[in-house]
């Protein structure tokens, strides 16, 4: 987390969420940013629960950053923004995929991915190893969005994203393509 200490901000709301960090005995965000980078990466059903990293003792890259930008909110610090970017997840970006890809005739297949942004650095907490330098180069397209919409608006935007991108790609429907996305999001998890 380099660079990070002029970001830092004490945890002082009774709110929800700092609530929960408080009961962990962490009170401050630089602190709560590496708890929620050791958090095991894992798919969370309760999602638009964002109390669901700690129920599940985990997250994705939409929980985790999702419940940061709530803590940050929770804390007046609305300078901590919550991006949207969707990359060009390939075999150099996660090995882990190759496979699936080559089988299905793909170099690349655009990913959803959440992360911070604060002025004009952008930080990535999904792992412990996890930075956004892994994919800047690889970014299609980036907006901010709520800490609520990391749900059906992230999908949402996700498959429209997808259907333009497979416009030129005949042998693709959306409902194959998605198909493609879970089997390299489930090689990710193993």
């Amino acid at each position: 987390m380099e660079g990070f200490k002029k970001l830092d901000f004490p945890i002082a709301s009774s709110q929800e969420v700092s609530r929960e960090f408080l009961k962990l005995r962490i009170s401050d965000f630089e602190n709560a940013c590496r708890f929620i980078s050791e958090l095991p990466y894992k798919r969370n059903f309760a999602k638009e629960n964002l109390l669901c990293i700690f129920e599940d003792n985990g997250g994705t890259c939409s929980t985790k950053h999702a419940v940061l930008r709530k803590l940050a909110l929770e804390n007046q610090k609305d300078e901590v923004k919550l991006m949207l970017g969707i990359f060009k997840m390939d075999s150099e970006y996660a090995p882990e995929i190759a496979k699936t890809l080559s089988e299905n005739g793909l170099d690349y297949i655009p990913e959803a991915h959440n992360y911070l942004k604060i002025g004009t650095d952008y930080f990535d907490f999904t792992k412990p190893n996890s930075k956004y330098t892994n994919f800047s180069d690889k970014i299609i397209m980036e907006k901010e969005i709520k800490y609520n919409q990391i749900s059906k608006k992230k999908v949402e935007l996700h498959k429209k994203f997808l259907a333009k991108w497979i416009m030129d790609k005949p042998d693709y429907n959306l409902d194959y393509i998605w198909e493609i996305r879970e089997r390299c999001i489930e090689d990710l998890q193993n």
